[in-house]
């Protein structure tokens, strides 16, 4: 049996998707793993090239366009391993940063979920701790309180652009791109699986609410790096995220945080 299960989702974007799973053959070294790569009904490739390549990945084809979150939850009913990753089709690893994620699980018992440092191409960082949407962040920034803070409390309190990506810590959420986390934690979930109300965008937040809820906590490790390609913003993206983000506020927060928090995260 794998020890750790990878599910990739595929929605024509077959070149990076290939990197992305090329650049886990070579570098995961040290633990057992398997591939379980979702095809989101894709039109740019026949997803079956996917198996000519890599005859050893389990290749699921949906379809029809299940989205990112409900694409993870079908990879999942394959899973064999003790713990899930959660890789976005656009990351590369560039060293066994899988191994290095399953020894920090191993030494700190108490983190159900975790992610690494993630970079541009250029090597540019990515912001990928966050902070639940805050009445008290927004006045401390609207304020500018945060400058009178120390380095330290601007990290745990704002995280995002202030967090301290060259500690080990506990953010409130994490982004999908990678997020791994120990297959048995589901059971402490609502329906014992991740949420996927949401087609995507604003389902890391959902899963990261749903697992702090459960009393899991949410670790960041800055041991290991991964490239994210990540995509260019648009209008459409922006629009469903605002869109996600107000239905967030709605399942999880009463009318008066709603009011105060806006629709901007």
């Amino acid at each position: 049996m794998p020890l750790v299960s990878i599910i990739i989702i595929n929605y024509n974007t077959f070149q990076l998707t290939c990197s992305c799973i090329k650049s886990v053959v070579e570098k995961t070294k040290d633990v057992s793993y398997e591939i379980i790569l979702v095809d989101n009904a894709s039109t740019e490739r026949d997803a079956d090239e996917f198996k000519k390549l890599f005859p050893k990945i389990n290749l699921i084809k949906s379809k029809e366009n299940l989205g990112f979150a409900k694409g993870n939850n079908v990879g999942i009913q394959h899973a064999h391993g003790e713990f899930i990753l959660l890789l976005n089709s656009d990351c590369e690893l560039t060293e066994d940063s899988i191994a290095i994620c399953c020894k920090e699980f191993s030494e700190k018992k108490n983190i159900g979920v975790i992610t690494c440092k993630l970079i541009y191409p250029n090597g540019k960082m990515q912001h990928n701790c966050q902070v639940f949407p805050s009445t008290i962040k927004i006045w401390i920034e609207k304020l500018r309180l945060h400058k009178l803070f120390s380095k330290k409390i601007r990290s745990s309190y704002l995280q995002g652009f202030y967090w301290d990506y060259e500690t080990f810590g506990f953010p409130d959420w994490i982004w999908g791109t990678f997020f791994m986390f120990r297959k048995s934690a589901l059971d402490l979930l609502p329906d014992k699986r991740l949420s996927d109300d949401f087609f995507m965008y604003m389902e890391d937040v959902q899963w990261c609410w749903n697992f702090r809820k459960a009393k899991i906590k949410i670790a960041y490790t800055p041991k290991t790096t991964v490239i994210h390609h990540g995509g260019g913003s648009n209008a459409d993206r922006s629009e469903m995220i605002n869109k996600n983000y107000l239905s967030f506020l709605e399942k999880n927060y009463n009318a008066i945080h709603r009011k105060l928090l806006g629709n901007k995260i």
